[in-house]
């Protein structure tokens, strides 16, 4: 038998009228137009009050699935850093509300995959879609349905859908006030072949500010090509940066997995970092606080970003997917100084 539950007492906990939270638990929210931040917030809280075990006992219909099943997110690798790192904020953003959690990569295969999205609903009562596994067609496919999704680390200006993602122009502008305060002004910016594409964004904003700042040249930018398997990393690329005319004094490396290399690279060198040459990442990567010259770097804001993404997912499936209300939710990362880019 559950614990009594009194509408009162979930107002009381999150300051909001106990009409409110009346108008939310019996569906009638969107009638009296309260927002659906506001509807999350209540239905979250009452499912770890116990409203929805009441329901059951009393035989009346919860406003949700009163077996929500599972929520599965595909990814595009399970090499990403940010994925491990995101993973136990949302287990326990599902779990506190009794909902289950499984990741899956997105299958190579384009023919067979395409075969497999069709069968999503079966196992999954909605899909976090992150970065790359948010393809065109998977989306549309999905859309057609009605299948509740929710958008991770990916933006589509042409379809307005339920997204959360880091917000590219506050970090950049962090990094670059930082590197101005700094002094540098010869600014190499390294990126990976293989996500150029993906990259555009952010090359282009950190061009732009970086260029606007008085008294530094205008950043050059070198795509490098990761090594494969067992393959030396192809440092030779720098020899022609580490002299005139173009001397950098500043290296901004865009993906945590270019970090070790480069690094590794510039000891074989004899290349010291940050007194031959200031270092800084526009992700951060595990154990950047541990390496020779801890790494100064963007740190993604993990733990609000699942939140938001396990609160919109909610909120898709209660809705059937069918919700009208589609938010874009941008969130701020944190700039974390260390010793590499020379401020210690």
């Amino acid at each position: 038998m559950g614990k009594k539950f009194k509408n009162k007492d979930l107002a009381n906990r999150l300051g909001v009228s106990s009409t409110l939270v009346s108008l939310v638990l019996n569906n009638k929210a969107d009638q009296h137009g309260i927002r659906k931040d506001t509807q999350e917030r209540v239905l979250s809280l009452a499912r770890q009050m116990g409203f929805f075990d009441l329901n059951e006992e009393k035989e009346k219909i919860s406003p949700v699935e009163e077996k929500p099943g599972v929520i599965g997110m595909i990814v595009p690798s399970l090499h990403d850093p940010f994925i491990y790192e995101i993973a136990p904020y949302l287990q326990k953003a599902f779990s506190s509300i009794g909902i289950g959690f499984s990741i899956m990569t997105k299958d190579p295969d384009d023919q067979r995959y395409n075969r497999l999205i069709g069968a999503f609903r079966k196992f999954y009562s909605g899909l976090i879609l992150v970065g790359e596994a948010a393809d065109d067609f998977t989306i549309r496919t999905l859309r057609s349905s009605d299948y509740p999704i929710v958008l991770l680390e990916k933006n589509l200006s042409s379809l307005r859908l339920n997204t959360v993602t880091t917000d590219i122009t506050a970090g950049t502008s962090l990094m670059t006030n930082h590197i101005e305060k700094l002094g540098y002004k010869n600014v190499l910016i390294l990126t990976s072949q293989k996500t150029s594409l993906a990259d555009a964004p952010v090359l282009f904003s950190l061009k732009e500010m970086l260029g606007k700042k008085e008294g530094m040249n205008k950043p050059i930018v070198e795509e490098i090509r990761m090594p494969l398997n067992s393959e030396d990393f192809d440092s030779s690329f720098l020899e022609k940066y580490l002299r005139p005319p173009f001397r950098i004094d500043m290296l901004v490396i865009l993906h945590a997995e270019l970090v070790y290399p480069v690094m590794t690279a510039l000891q074989k060198k004899k290349i010291r970092v940050p007194q031959d040459l200031a270092l800084v990442s526009m992700e951060e990567g595990i154990g950047f606080d541990l390496l020779h010259s801890p790494v100064t770097s963007l740190k993604k804001p993990l733990s609000g970003m699942a939140l938001k993404a396990a609160n919109m997912i909610w909120a898709e499936v209660k809705n059937a997917g069918k919700g009208k209300y589609k938010r874009q939710v941008n969130i701020a990362p944190e700039l974390v100084i260390r010793k590499s880019c020379g401020t210690l």
